[in-house]
């Protein structure tokens, strides 16, 4: 009987529990369940540690369910890997097993006045000042500045740190912990990759920084960069990609992280009652073909890579008494294409190596029109796997090849083939690099309009952080 291989990939807006073949990669089973958001004020962004664990609880039961219709032995699943929402940040009580806080979501900005403080100082005011060390901009992104937060603000983290009872961690720390006990001996544990996006983590000893731990979470590309670390001169990030292994060496990538990209579509649907499915945006805009010179900048949570601008807001323009809903919709799915060009031609600077096509996976790589319009912005072929989990593939070979279980080859020449299609370009460079001008500018009447509101803290406490105890997985 071949062996089969779980993941648990938690979203921002949803869990998936997706069992694969160990030698195929086939889906044989799986289950979603969505993750409802709050938003307390303007700029926060929260989810229920319950809610992400009750769905967590839920896949895997109801993904058991589908394997045993199937006839399938559920004792054949040999592994499981996860893969999550990165910069989410949680702190729970490791005696009652509660969340002492919500899940603060990687792109909420309630931080950002304690981003300015601490960049105001840094020497020079520098926002890069301490990338050398963590491959990050000092940012509301990541994981170190909600911790601060949760510490100056919330009574109950303070006084379960004071008494030793606090856990840390990101989502993937939250599921593993209960997944292996809980309170009745469960593993606080993370590994390399979302311990990189901290900003507590140094990615060249790959250990916590007794230094960072004193002084101070869309659309998201990756490109490899091998074994050395890459920093980046042009807004992108430098962070762990994977290390497959106690002995095997750490491989990093560039990244640009983009905070609103399909998000846009739901956006359109819920807020503003354009469409009744995020599916209808594709018809809508494929109607028209076209944005009639309309540009869309999405920039509702400030802009991430490659400005890492929190001043900016979402702003549309160059509309004309001929614009109508089709080419809003048109102008959303080119914002998604734009943010992408962005971010990779800040790789081709930074890397030296210009990328010659772009594979993609995910949720928004169903919309054909979409793919194409991204191949059209890129002026390079865009490859769309016919299976899009990748995400959970990528966890379940993980898994699979951890030390012990064995049941996937990390050889080439081993790994399941996954069918693809390709699309090319199909306008010119000259209209591509016109289009792209004109959303630049665009982005560039986005910027600074939102004044920070000063956070709760207290401006009299020392911007220190007590980094709690946890441990990695390789």
């Amino acid at each position: 009987m071949e062996a089969l291989v779980a993941a648990v990939d938690q979203g921002t807006s949803s869990t998936r529990v997706l069992v694969f073949n160990a030698k195929t990669a086939e889906v044989i089973s799986q289950h979603q369940v969505e993750i409802q958001q709050s938003f307390p004020r303007e700029g926060w962004v929260e989810e229920d540690p319950k809610e992400i664990m009750q769905s967590v609880y839920e896949c895997i039961e109801k993904t058991c369910e589908k394997l045993s219709q199937l006839k399938v032995d559920i004792s054949r699943v040999k592994a499981v890997g996860v893969t999550n929402q990165r910069e989410t940040t949680l702190v729970w009580d490791r005696a009652t097993g509660e969340p002492l806080y919500n899940a603060i979501v990687w792109l909420d900005l309630r931080t950002q006045s304690t981003v300015e403080r601490l960049i105001k100082k840094a020497p020079g005011e520098n926002k890069n000042h301490l990338k050398h060390l963590t491959g990050l901009p000092i940012s509301t992104y990541f994981s170190a500045v909600k911790l601060r937060w949760l510490l100056d603000n919330v009574d109950e983290v303070r006084e379960a740190v004071r008494t030793g009872r606090a856990l840390f961690g990101t989502v993937d720390s939250w599921i593993i912990w209960n997944l292996t006990g809980g309170r009745s001996g469960g593993v606080h544990a993370t590994d390399v990759s979302n311990a990189s996006r901290t900003m507590l983590f140094n990615i060249h000893s790959m250990e916590w920084d007794p230094e960072l731990c004193r002084y101070g979470t869309g659309c998201f590309l990756l490109q490899n960069t091998g074994c050395k670390p890459v920093m980046s001169n042009h807004g992108l990030l430098t962070t762990v990609a994977y290390k497959l292994g106690r002995h095997m060496p750490c491989c990093y990538a560039l990244e640009g992280s983009v905070a609103i990209a399909g998000a846009v579509v739901q956006w359109l649907k819920n807020n503003m009652g354009m469409v009744q499915t995020s599916s209808e945006i594709e018809k809508l805009a494929a109607e028209v073909g076209t944005s009639h010179g309309c540009y869309f900048v999405p920039a509702f949570s400030g802009l991430y890579a490659p400005y890492w601008e929190p001043s900016a807001r979402g702003i549309i323009c160059g509309l004309t008494q001929f614009t109508n809903k089709k080419h809003l919709a048109f102008a959303a799915l080119e914002a998604v294409c734009f943010q992408t060009r962005e971010i990779l031609d800040a790789m081709n600077q930074d890397s030296g190596v210009p990328l010659t096509q772009l594979r993609v996976d995910g949720g928004m790589t169903t919309n054909r029109l979409l793919m194409q319009l991204q191949a059209d912005i890129l002026c390079i072929p865009v490859v769309r796997p016919t299976m899009s989990e990748t995400t959970a593939l990528g966890a379940a070979v993980a898994a699979g090849a951890a030390e012990g279980v064995d049941v996937w080859s990390l050889s080439p020449g081993h790994l399941p083939l996954i069918k693809s299609e390709t699309f090319q370009p199909q306008i010119n460079p000259e209209e591509s690099n016109f289009r792209f001008s004109r959303w630049k500018k665009a982005v560039q009447k986005a910027m600074n309009w939102e004044t920070m509101e000063t956070c709760s803290t207290s401006e009299g406490m020392e911007l220190q952080l007590s980094l709690v105890h946890s441990e990695f997985t390789d």
